[in-house]
Formats: structure tokens, C-alpha cells, sequence
């Protein structure tokens, strides 16, 4: 039976893929942070482990256990959230906290299973964003964590070819899931009546709920994402769900200008404040 661990699985994408790849055959290894969570994937079949993918010991816990059960055939670094609001609202600690968790952590995650990855000559797979492709205003510190998603994924797949480690990025569109909740909730946390950018807070929100105008159903990306990995050549890039294709296209072929215009007029920028 192959392994596949998955990480941030308490709800939306993590489940899902959980799920899909359970009924797939494979035993899944199911993250999350919180042990309620943990208790609700142990009941549901999964192997629940809780975990803060930022802990380093832990992780390296984790990894004993993965080799001691045979290896690892497919790891989907999943975890992350996105931080919206203004760049400087947020500052510095905001920057590192996204960049912790949406960044830092794919690399110690990987890093703390390469062992158990290289056995089973495994698969890689790094959640990313089309948001790391035509980045927009209100979300700087996740476009920038998903930029840098895209590069470090691009540098790791020729890093772990001489392992026989394959590596595939995903850059999923507007997926049904959590995440805009609980980017408006990142949202909340910086609006503020002291803050230079408080006359533009509807547009703020907006942006926070934006990746859930007309979404792709989670379980429908799941399918996708776990056809894709059963491939014997799995793609380098995925993108997949609404949006996916046409905001990179966008990004490429649109005239700078013109496209700063459009997202400033889309989010009240076009005004002096």
C-alpha cells in the first residue's frame, strides 16, 4: 500500500485530498494543528497527527515514524493561510509569519522526510498559487509567499532528481475551502480606523473573500491533483480550478500599465486618499 502524508487536513483542500487519495488505496497520513482535529481524521480512517509544520522537533519525530512504517511515497505540503491587508499595516512580523508557514515550513517539512522520501523514490508536491502569478493589491505577503513558493519548487525538483525524488507544484484557482474565511479574518486583525488604507476597507475585504467567487469544488481539485500523481510522469506544474489558466494568461500577455490600471480601479486605488 502506498504512503502519502498531507499536510493542514482539518478542513478544505487538506481534507479533501485526504479523502481522495484514502479511497485511492493509499494510507494517509493526515496533519493538523489542533488535537481536535487530529481526533476527527483518526475516526475517519486517516493516521492524524498533530503537527505545527514550523516545529522543527516534532517534524523530526514525525520522520522516525515514517521510516519505521516503511517509507514515503508522496508528500503534499498543503499547510498555509493567506495574510491580507496592506503590506505596511502588517510590516515585518506579518511578512514572517506568512512567509513561516507558507514558505519556511515546505522547505523543513521536505527536508525532515527526504530520507523517507528517497527510499520509496517518491513524489513532492508543493501547494502553491496562481496568486504567486499576477499578484494584486491586499494580499502582497501571500502573492509574495506563493512567488517564492514557485521558485524554491523550481530549484528542489533538479535539487532531488539525483535521488529519484520527483517534484510537482500546484497553483490551484479559486478553490471551495476555508481559506477565505480565514483570510478575512487575517483581514480583520490590520483594518483600522488608524491606518492610512481605513477609507479603502471594503476593498480590503473584498480582496480577502475574493478566491471564493464562483470556486472550483474541493473534492473535484482533489480528483485532479491525485490523477496527476498517479501519472508515471507527473506534471512539473498543475494549475487547476477557476482561474487557474486565465489569471497567468493574463499576467503574461496583459501590458503592465494597463493591468496596474485595471487592479486599481478594481480596488479603489485609482483615488488620492
Amino acid at each position: 500500500m502506498p504512503t502519502a502524508l498531507i499536510t493542514g487536513c482539518s478542513s478544505g483542500i487538506g481534507r479533501a485530498l485526504a479523502d481522495a487519495f484514502k479511497t485511492a488505496g493509499y494510507q494517509v497520513w493526515a496533519t493538523a494543528r489542533k488535537a481536535e482535529d487530529v481526533a476527527v481524521l483518526n475516526a475517519a480512517g486517516f493516521t492524524g497527527v498533530q503537527l505545527d509544520v514550523n516545529d522543527s522537533a516534532a517534524l523530526e519525530r514525525l520522520a522516525v515514524e515514517i521510516e519505521q512504517q516503511g517509507g514515503l511515497d508522496v508528500l503534499i505540503n498543503n499547510a498555509g493561510y493567506g495574510a491580507m491587508g496592506p503590506l505596511l499595516d502588517g510590516g515585518v512580523e506579518a511578512m514572517q509569519r506568512q512567509f513561516e508557514t507558507n514558505v519556511f515550513a515546505v522547505v523543513g517539512v521536505t527536508r525532515a522526510l527526504f530520507s523517507a522520501l528517497r527510499r520509496n523514490k517518491g513524489l513532492v508536491v508543493n501547494i502553491g498559487s496562481v496568486s504567486g502569478v499576477l499578484v494584486t493589491p491586499f494580499a502582497g505577503a501571500y502573492c509574495a509567499s506563493k512567488a517564492a513558493v514557485h521558485a524554491l519548487s523550481e530549484a528542489l525538483r533538479l535539487e532531488l532528481a539525483p535521488f529519484d525524488i520527483q517534484l510537482m507544484e500546484v497553483q490551484p484557482g479559486a478553490i471551495a475551502s476555508s481559506f477565505a474565511k480565514n483570510a478575512s479574518h487575517e483581514a480583520e486583525q490590520l483594518i483600522s480606523e488608524q491606518s492610512p488604507w481605513w477609507p479603502l476597507r471594503d476593498a480590503i475585504r473584498a480582496r480577502a473573500k475574493a478566491s471564493q467567487g464562483n470556486p472550483t469544488p474541493a473534492t473535484d481539485f482533489a480528483r485532479d491533483l491525485l490523477r496527476a500523481v498517479q501519472q508515471p510522469n507527473p506534471p512539473r506544474l498543475l494549475r487547476l480550478g477557476n482561474g487557474s489558466r486565465a489569471m497567468p494568461l493574463m499576467a503574461w500577455l496583459l501590458p503592465k500599465g494597463f493591468l496596474d490600471n485595471k487592479l486599481k480601479q478594481r480596488f479603489g486605488l485609482n483615488r488620492k486618499l
